[in-house]
């Protein structure tokens, strides 16, 4: 089962900083034969056995942790599966301005959409009152 690579890459990080603060873990982290697709494989078996939808990140370090810790867990075959993961990202301010034209251009295009599919309809026509009377062929002159 494969995580997007930006989940793969939070996982990763996690680990490489536990690795760092904890002497512990650090020993079995440099010395595991698991590769991060492996971590993220159990995670995500576990994940789908709980059958939750959503978890707390300490819930899914503990599962990258624990998969390190116990070299004789059973990983599982990789699933197709996308993981969504909900992390903020900061935007430079150059990107910003960036998104901001964007987004006014797009709310332009829309209005300018808008105008023109209004005058675009057909008009109704009212019918013209006469102002002439008719002239029948009865009529005397």
């Amino acid at each position: 089962m494969k995580g997007t690579e930006h989940f793969k890459e939070i996982i990763k990080s996690y680990l490489d900083q536990r690795a760092k603060e904890d002497e512990l873990f650090r020993a079995k982290y440099e010395t595991t034969a698991r590769t991060i697709d492996d971590v993220v494989t159990f995670i995500l078996h576990e994940v789908k056995n709980s059958g939750c939808c959503g978890f707390s990140d300490s819930e899914i370090y503990s599962m990258a942790v624990h998969a390190i810790d116990e070299p004789d867990l059973e990983i599982g075959k990789p699933l197709q599966c996308s993981v969504v993961v909900n992390h903020h990202i900061e935007l430079t301010e150059e990107e910003k301005s960036e998104q901001r034209a964007l987004a006014l251009k797009r709310y332009q295009d829309e209005e300018l959409r808008k105008i023109q599919a209004r005058n675009a309809r057909p008009k109704a026509h009212k019918p013209q009152p006469e102002s002439q009377p008719t002239l029948s062929l009865f009529d005397n002159f």
